[in-house]
């Protein structure tokens, strides 16, 4: 940089009048004063909420090349980065909850209390997916309660598919939700019976295969919404009618405490949101969808074993749902993360939902 002059003329002669130095507008940096660039913060944040590779390992990995770093510096550029991208993380929360149609699941997280000291508190991801438009949404709350997933679906409209965890059954009451559940889980629980009542049981898993094969047949002559739900009133009503009659029969014959009897009280029990699936071709038979979603935390859960803090695990869930939707998009995470702490600081707040990972262009 040079300094400035300016020419004047008088009457005869020319002076040069000094006015200062001007320096250009600095480029934005995703966190001020740091020495951290976009892609070194990006490579932090996949390595532990994609790649499962804890902040301390990582700090002997920068070690061992000879970059010493403390903890308590990785922690900040995680939280900083959760910070400058929490905007981007309601956007996701908003459009997620406009959905019509959500999966809903929940599981657990180990977290350290300040409050009880030398242990850690048993907090909850409840997780909502849009499998639809391919998006979901991670939130943290202290416990397993109805209160949370009540609090965040207090305008949600649709239909709602959950398991058979009875915290959700409050949505069964509510006039703008339709309560969906899981047919997994009901074969799930007449494959535990097979020891117990192989004849039954293996009927009954006979007969959900059946209708598993018509999801899959349709999935591979890939039908559309509409043409699926003729398929399934043709063929999957059958079944599902049939074996609503046969249950009812078999209840009368088993040990209500046994496993053949559990199974079948359970679906029994459930047999009309286990069946809503066929009334309309958006709806999945099962809540697998979202339970691939959780499967990053549970990974997770191995390697870093608990959130620092309360806080630190509404930051992760932060995380989590951004970078889940990225998987679900097959957009690479790194590249996504990057590109957006290198834009986020700049762009209007208006239009943040422009970066969001199923609308991101490089």
């Amino acid at each position: 940089m040079s300094a400035l002059y300016l020419q004047t003329k008088t009457t005869r002669n020319y002076h040069w009048i000094y006015t200062g130095v001007i320096i250009g507008d600095l480029p934005s940096r995703p966190i001020d004063k740091a020495i951290a660039g976009e892609g070194l913060l990006a490579q932090v944040v996949i390595d532990k909420y994609v790649d499962h590779l804890p902040l301390h390992r990582q700090m002997q990995r920068f070690e061992r090349a000879g970059v010493k770093l403390a903890y308590s510096t990785l922690t900040d550029w995680v939280s900083s980065t959760c910070h400058l991208i929490t905007p981007l993380f309601e956007a996701l929360k908003a459009e997620v909850l406009q959905s019509g149609y959500l999966h809903a699941d929940e599981t657990p997280i180990k977290v350290i209390d300040k409050d009880k000291k030398g242990q850690t508190h048993r907090g909850f991801y409840w997780v909502y997916q849009d499998s639809i438009n391919k998006i979901v949404f991670f939130d943290y709350q202290e416990g397993r309660g109805r209160e949370g997933p009540m609090m965040i679906l207090e305008d949600f409209k649709g239909y709602l598919q959950t398991d058979g965890y009875a915290a959700y059954d409050v949505f069964d009451k509510k006039p703008n939700i339709t309560l969906i559940h899981c047919m997994a889980h009901a074969r799930r629980m007449f494959s535990e019976a097979l020891d117990n009542d192989y004849e039954r049981a293996s009927y009954a898993l006979g007969e959900i295969q059946k209708l598993y094969t018509i999801e899959r047949i349709s999935k591979e002559n890939g039908l559309n919404f509409p043409e699926l739900q003729v398929v399934r009133s043709k063929k999957a009503d059958p079944i599902l009618k049939g074996m609503w009659l046969w249950m009812q029969q078999q209840y009368l014959h088993v040990l209500p405490k046994s496993a053949i009897g559990k199974a079948l009280a359970y679906s029994i029990e459930r047999w009309q949101k286990l069946s809503i699936y066929t009334t309309d071709g958006r709806l999945k038979i099962d809540n697998n969808p979202v339970e691939n979603s959780i499967r990053p935390v549970a990974l997770g859960r191995k390697n870093y074993l608990f959130a620092g803090s309360h806080e630190a695990a509404k930051r992760s869930g932060m995380l989590y749902s951004l970078l889940g939707t990225c998987k679900m998009h097959g957009i690479e995470p790194y590249t996504w993360l990057k590109e957006v702490l290198h834009t986020i600081a700049d762009h209007p707040v208006n239009r943040v939902h422009e970066l969001l990972p199923h609308r991101f262009k490089k």
